[in-house]
């Protein structure tokens, strides 16, 4: 038997001028599978905040009093289940300051779902800046890109997580040209990754490395490397390098050092192709190793 569709979904976003919790919606700014972002205001001084909102469309839906109720009661453990580890990443960014971090200030409990309060800073993904201003990402952009992302890394890893998404489109480059790393739904901690290969796990094609594609590797700070890599590959090539499983089968991917040798510093292109290494023991396993790359 064939399940039954959801119902009639009466909206999506919230709505413009909305109150939720203390805060009023302003605008929609991102979606994605699991959640949506929207521009809002604190009502007490008016400051302007990001808020993320667990919304796992393949799972739930908004009804007629704007709660987020389950489909069905099929998708209802996945539902709550979700719910509880977004509780959770919200919790550990919490405890993560850095300039190149998102910064979390709270969350709170409202429309039967969970919202995260972030702090709203300006600036464009970095595939934004691939698409319009491609001429931009010189080798001191892309330099100090990675540096920036690194030393975000560094204080993620030194908590006992990774990140596991690295990607062009989690990465904002703020007015003087800094990064900050954005969306942590697919952070685990580690060593004890142990339910990283749960329903809804993160991967996403040219960016995610082996690890989380097969069990039998582990998972750790070398797995954020490779997501590092391939966002900086991206950079070079206008496109994500070629998904894992292609690799595996018949690695077509050439060396960055071969093909932009003279165009960019020889340290970047070094610590790129290492980092892109298949086997998780031929990658600096640190950030602090790929920097030692990067500089040489």
């Amino acid at each position: 038997m064939s399940a039954s569709p959801p119902p009639e979904r009466p909206f999506d976003h919230l709505p413009t001028g909305m109150v939720v919790d203390r805060y009023v919606i302003e605008r929609p700014l991102a979606d994605g599978g699991f959640s949506a972002v929207y521009l809002a205001r604190q009502l007490e001084d008016m400051i302007q905040v990001a808020i993320k909102e667990y919304l796992p469309r393949r799972l739930a839906y908004r009804d007629w009093n704007g709660n987020v109720v389950p489909n069905d009661d099929a998708c209802r453990n996945a539902f709550l289940r979700g719910r509880r580890l977004f509780v959770e990443e919200a919790r550990m960014l919490a405890t993560l300051k850095h300039p190149n971090i998102v910064e979390v200030t709270g969350f709170f409990h409202a429309n039967a779902t969970v919202y995260m309060v972030m702090r709203y800073d300006y600036g464009k993904s970095l595939g934004w800046y691939t698409k319009h201003r491609p001429r931009s990402l010189d080798g001191p952009f892309l330099i100090r890109l990675a540096q920036g992302l690194l030393a975000a890394l560094e204080a993620i890893h030194a908590q006992g997580f990774v990140h596991l998404d690295l990607k062009p489109e989690n990465i904002l480059i703020r007015p003087d040209g800094s990064p900050l790393l954005l969306d942590f739904g697919a952070a685990r901690p580690f060593p004890d990754a142990k339910d990283w290969n749960r329903p809804g796990k993160v991967r996403t094609p040219g960016f995610s490395p082996p690890e989380q594609f097969h069990h039998h590797l582990p998972l750790g700070p070398w797995s954020d490397l490779y997501g590092l890599a391939a966002t900086l590959r991206f950079c070079l090539d206008r496109q994500p390098p070629p998904e894992v499983p292609a690799r595996l089968e018949h690695d077509t991917l050439k060396p960055a050092l071969q093909l932009y040798h003279g165009r960019y510093p020889e340290g970047l292109l070094a610590a790129i192709d290492r980092a892109l290494a298949l086997d998780p023991r031929r990658r600096p396993q640190t950030a602090a190793q790929f920097r030692e790359l990067l500089t040489t």
